[in-house]
């Protein structure tokens, strides 16, 4: 990370940034100033990607071709045009139309690069009206960047990794849904090794699954270009920040033509996935009406998902993209583990169907919009016995047709910006090392572990109703976790119900007693 010395003591670029950029409030909402700093942060990016290939250029004897695109395609570099250049930018940065001219800068860019189609603000700068003193200390202050050291995409990618996590923190509950918390996002690319083939996300945010399944492939000595990317994404803004966060890291991505609802307009109908990953939105409520998506081939004779929440919608769309070997592994809230109606058929079909491989329960405070407990399922088209190779490692995969891993991960992760949790890199070796070898081991190298892992047979699951509440199946010793939490809240229910029908025969026998002697009493008059 690079450092920058203030008042005496280092500071990082990302952090020096942050408390530039933080000094927009006031004259810009936080929610849009992750526009502004992202684009200028893309700009300085691009445009030194771009001084660095024109030298090279030079250098090998190729002047006369230094103003022809494809000599910078050909290195994955965006071709600049003289506006374009941050350089331009920097000169004319103390000028009353620099917000005119960072917003040509942009367009141009984008006009001279067909793959960034839709991925940069939009007159942005113009429109917001930012006071011009405090965009030019801005530009200053990432003119500083330096983007060509250590590998420069890496700088400028946790850069851009930093800034997404800052922002989500700081638009707090009920907005940032753009962003997936890096660790949880760490633990699924770890769990379903995405390391070549199709990789898709129905619900992709500003694309940080693509970017973990890219470093994975890396970590292994694998090739990005031995993937395929394809993604989703409803929310414009948040569609654009995809396409920037790819572009940023060279990597090519299939995003759809434009920002589009998943259900009513997929934009990947065809497609069978080698690996999706999803953070999809947490039981949403209305996504459908009641004549809509009913004959939906997604469905593919399951129940209709019910319109009062998408949950099961998600599942059985993610479900119709996987290939024949294909692994599915998304977070959703824990209310889709148990739970009756439509729903109910649509888990009982699922685990009937052998798709279920795994079900882990995930700690309370992992995300910045919601502070429940949820869940990451893994689903499998093969459970069969298989093999893989996952750079220089054969795995062969044992026949768990049959079996569900359940694993209670609430009882880890460390403290992470005071009120929140995040996977340490123990706690994520420790979850994967656990399920890699359910899946491949032979014999008894595999143990369930009391308060942490079980493997469930289909005829355990059947007798438990098809639910999959971890905790269901989990032994439990040092905590009183053997109570199922829908069984409790029925009790407690149940309880509470004979309470109120004491407290109404008290007060039926006290108004009985008050009349007897002459001094009826209303209640329904009585006020504190």
């Amino acid at each position: 990370m690079a450092k920058k010395k203030v008042n005496g003591k280092e500071k990082s670029i990302e952090e020096t940034l942050w408390q530039s950029c933080d000094k927009l409030r006031g004259s810009v909402e936080p929610a849009e100033y992750k526009h502004v700093v992202l684009g200028l942060i893309f700009l300085k990016f691009a445009s030194d990607k771009f001084e660095q290939r024109r030298k090279e250029l030079i250098a090998e004897g190729k002047e006369k071709y230094v103003e022809m695109k494809d000599f910078y395609a050909m290195k994955n570099v965006f071709y600049l045009d003289e506006i374009s250049r941050w350089s331009f930018i920097i000169k004319n940065a103390k000028q009353n139309d620099i917000s005119l001219k960072i917003d040509t800068a942009l367009n141009t860019i984008e006009k001279n690069n067909p793959a960034l189609k839709g991925a940069l603000p939009d007159n942005y700068f113009s429109r917001i009206g930012l006071d011009k003193s405090k965009l030019s200390s801005l530009l200053d202050t990432i003119n500083e960047i330096d983007i060509l050291k250590d590998n420069g995409q890496d700088v400028v990618g946790r850069v851009y990794e930093y800034f997404l996590s800052k922002f989500a923190l700081k638009e707090g509950k009920g907005k940032g849904e753009f962003y997936t918390p890096k660790s949880i996002v760490n633990l699924i690319a770890e769990m379903i090794e995405p390391y070549k083939g199709i990789i898709y996300d129905p619900a992709c945010g500003s694309g940080g699954m693509f970017v973990q399944s890219i470093k994975f492939i890396e970590a292994h000595h694998g090739s990005k270009k031995e993937v395929s990317i394809y993604g989703q994404e409803y929310t414009n803004t948040t569609y654009k920040l995809a396409k920037m966060n790819l572009a940023i890291r060279g990597i090519s991505g299939n995003m759809g033509g434009k920002a589009a609802d998943t259900f009513h307009n997929d934009q990947h109908k065809d497609l069978k996935a080698d690996f999706i990953m999803a953070n999809p939105p947490f039981n949403q409520k209305a996504w459908r009406a009641d004549s809509e998506l009913l004959d939906d081939p997604r469905w593919m004779g399951y129940e209709v998902p019910p319109k009062s929440n998408a949950n099961y919608g998600w599942i059985l769309n993610m479900v119709s993209k996987l290939s024949e070997n294909g692994v599915a592994g998304f977070i959703l809230a824990n209310g889709a583990l148990s739970g009756g109606g439509e729903e109910y058929k649509i888990r009982r079909k699922l685990i009937e169907n052998k798709l279920v491989e795994a079900i882990l329960v995930l700690p309370r405070n992992l995300f910045y919009t919601t502070d429940i407990s949820v869940t990451l399922w893994i689903l499998n088209k093969n459970k069969k016995v298989f093999t893989r190779e996952i750079g220089d490692e054969t795995r062969e995969y044992r026949d768990r047709e049959d079996k569900i891993l359940f694993m209670d991960l609430r009882q880890m992760g460390i403290p992470f910006e005071k009120k929140y949790t995040q996977f340490s890199d123990d706690d994520i070796q420790k979850v994967v090392s656990t399920y890699h070898q359910w899946q491949t081991s032979t014999g008894s190298a595999y143990q369930d572990v009391p308060e942490f892992c079980y493997s469930a047979s289909f005829e355990e699951v059947s007798k438990k109703d098809f639910s999959l509440v971890p905790s269901k199946y989990i032994e439990f010793i040092n905590r009183d976790e053997n109570i199922d939490f829908d069984d409790k809240m029925t009790a407690l229910k149940s309880e509470f119900a004979e309470l109120l029908k004491a407290d109404e025969k008290s007060k039926t026998e006290l108004l009985s007693v008050f009349k007897e002697l002459g001094f009826p009493i209303d209640f329904n008059s009585l006020k504190e």
